[in-house]
């Protein structure tokens, strides 16, 4: 059952989500224990129970950063402003948006260009933003105090994604997207886009034959718009999460490019406060509503479950981190599918045939730097990666 899964993962009694929820101890157990099917009204008190007990029942964090630096200066980018050892980052003759090299570290990714309009380009997606977080965690530096120095740096932000991650299934993103149908959905934007699994085009977003319901709210070449998406059915697909074990059941992103980005990342450093930050945009651009006849379109009152998640009933949301080591998990999973299989034949037809092809092509085969630098960074500590103090 979904609930228990839940009401385990945040530590509470039956008798305390029954109680919370207005049913009976001996009522909920069997639900429980006998893994029945919850009513609908029964399953949005158990859902508004959960809400109330969670001790955070949502999550701000960043999920991506693009930041360009007006120098040619990689060097300088690297040890002073983020603050690595540049020896320990790769290098690779390739880059993305019209860069043409790539200095990386897991996901963390600094590009350049010969061309001195170009700058240097910072790129940090869902992964690469929590690696970063594991260095700004060692440095004992917050984003808002990495912003600053951005903002020393005269750099530009060309994108910022806030993710608002919804815990316990606060956001019911079909009921949603039916309300933007009916017309319920009360925005300064004129467009919406909803799909259900595979819909998405692929090139548009990375995993987006999983993603279950997602509803964008605005255009996509805007530069701003919302996504929201049932994260645990991409949970479900990439790692085989049941849902009610999914530790993120929706996502609610804000996706800012360019003068948009720069003004967020300004209203953040400047007030810390980035509850009012992502939630002064959500509020100044869409709202949903609840139908009342008789009434003009204005004045329907405020959908009681968008009211609840956008602050009401609920403490302040803090800017949240969640500081993740770099691993060869994407590595792994390549040789894993790609290469794991033909390795295996060869090995077992040297067995067999008492050959030794693979044992020779392993020992005759030459690192390069590239694979002697993810050594180094597999084999160091984040202490041991990390600048302590600018330069």
């Amino acid at each position: 059952m979904e609930f228990r899964a839940k009401r385990m993962q945040i530590g509470v009694s039956e008798q305390e989500l029954a109680l919370e929820a207005g049913l009976t101890p001996e009522y909920y157990r069997r639900l429980e224990q006998e893994n029945q099917s919850v009513p609908q009204k029964v399953r949005k008190r158990l859902k508004d129970a959960l809400i109330w007990l969670h001790p955070e029942p949502l999550t701000l964090l960043f999920d991506y950063v693009r930041i360009r630096f007006p120098t040619m200066n990689v060097k300088h980018v690297i040890e002073d402003v983020l603050r690595l050892k540049m020896k320990y980052l790769v290098q690779e003759p390739r880059g993305m948006y019209g860069y043409t090299s790539t200095y990386r570290i897991g996901d963390v990714m600094v590009l350049t260009s010969p061309l001195e309009e170009m700058g240097v380009l910072l790129e940090l997606r869902g992964k690469g933003c929590r690696q970063f977080e594991a260095y700004l965690d060692g440095q004992k530096r917050t984003w808002y105090e990495f912003f600053r120095k951005c903002m020393k740096e005269r750099a530009v932000f060309k994108r910022v994604d806030l993710a608002v991650n919804d815990l316990v299934g606060m956001l019911d993103i079909p009921l949603l997207i039916s309300k933007c149908r009916k017309e319920e959905c009360v925005s300064v934007f004129r467009s919406f886009r909803a799909f259900r699994s595979g819909g998405l085009v692929s090139r548009q977003e990375q995993d987006s034959a999983h993603m279950g319901a997602t509803l964008y709210i605005g255009s996509m070449q805007s530069d701003l718009y919302f996504c929201l998406y049932e994260k645990a059915y991409e949970q479900l697909v990439k790692n085989g999460t049941p849902l009610e074990q999914a530790d993120i059941q929706n996502r609610f992103e804000i996706r800012l490019k360019n003068e948009r980005a720069d003004n967020a990342v300004y209203d953040l450093v400047s007030n810390e406060n980035p509850e009012q930050t992502a939630f002064g945009i959500i509020n100044r651009y869409v709202r949903f509503v609840d139908k009342e006849s008789g009434k003009p379109r204005e004045e329907w009152p405020l959908n009681p479950m968008w009211e609840t998640f956008i602050g009401k009933h609920r403490n302040t949301l803090k800017l949240t981190t969640e500081p993740e080591p770099y691993t060869l998990e994407r590595t792994l999973n390549w040789f894993s599918h790609q290469v794991a299989p033909t390795a295996k034949m060869l090995m077992l037809i040297d067995e067999k045939c008492g050959t030794s092809h693979v044992k020779d092509i392993l020992d005759n085969t030459e690192l390069r730097d590239k694979h002697r630098k993810i050594i180094q960074q597999k084999m160091r500590t984040v202490n041991e990666m990390i600048q302590m103090e600018d330069n």
